[in-house]
């Protein structure tokens, strides 16, 4: 008995042996928690990110995961990353897709580069991405992308980000239709407030990041914000093999926030 339960817990520990899985935004928060436990699971895991520095505490920090710089919003870049991982792997069967970034502003505070920063991060770049990957992923893999709640709900002065993050929802929706074909799954996950450091990226003082905070989780029914783990898990699921029944979803990790 004792020798059957190490086993079981063997085989849970490696539900992704042998899955060559691609990470966008994956050097912090959620996307480099998601990392380890890809990478804990078996998965040879690759991840991107922009920023030198966080770049360089991602290879420090996961010495096993693959680090490689890439401008998410910059289409050529993201065709250039896909060429870099089939070369070297031959294919792909894990994407997520959770590069973005945040920008406050109240609607009359939002000029054209504002709008686009974000549209050519959060949009563009992850449609051309899955463009570039699609013929690349092994049949039967997975695609996961990071929506946000405020995608499903009005967030004073996340008019653009919200929108950018609609977006995603419905790619999810569009992709596993036309990728039904080839077994492969397209889900998103919808995170409400979690404790990572994108609320620093947003242009924000320090005493407005604390108030915009407490203020988004003062809605959430659990009552606290997630923890980058908690995205990890969800992610985990959808590109396992636990969820080859389950494609076109939405997974709400947000506390009840939208829900509720």
């Amino acid at each position: 008995m004792h020798l059957y339960c190490i086993d079981c817990y063997s085989k849970t520990m490696n539900r992704l042996k042998n899955k060559i899985a691609l990470i966008t935004g994956g050097t912090s928060g959620m996307g480099a928690a998601t990392a380890k436990r890809f990478q804990e699971e078996g998965a040879t895991v690759i991840v991107t990110g922009s920023n030198p520095t966080s770049l360089e505490a991602a290879r420090k920090a996961m010495p096993e995961v693959e680090v490689i710089a890439s401008n998410a919003g910059d289409s050529k870049a993201t065709s250039s990353l896909v060429d870099q991982v089939k070369g070297k792997h031959g294919h792909i069967d894990i994407l997520f897709i959770n590069a973005g970034i945040a920008r406050f502003a109240m609607s009359e505070g939002v000029d054209e580069a504002f709008f686009d920063e974000q549209f050519n991060v959060n949009v563009r770049g992850a449609y051309f991405l899955l463009k570039h990957a699609a013929p690349v992923m092994s049949d039967g893999g997975s695609i996961i992308l990071t929506s946000s709640a405020g995608a499903v709900q009005g967030i004073p002065g996340l008019s653009v980000y919200s929108a950018t993050k609609a977006a995603l929802r419905s790619f999810g929706l569009t992709f596993a239709v036309e990728l039904a074909s080839r077994r492969i799954r397209v889900n998103t996950i919808t995170p409400g407030p979690i404790n990572t450091d994108i609320s620093t990226k947003m242009g924000l003082t320090p005493e407005q990041q604390a108030a915009f905070g407490q203020a988004i989780v003062a809605k959430v029914p659990l009552g606290r914000p997630g923890q980058p783990d908690e995205i990890a898990a969800a992610a985990l699921y959808f590109a396992s093999d636990e969820s080859q029944f389950t494609t076109g979803t939405e997974l709400r990790i947000d506390g009840g926030l939208t829900l509720v």
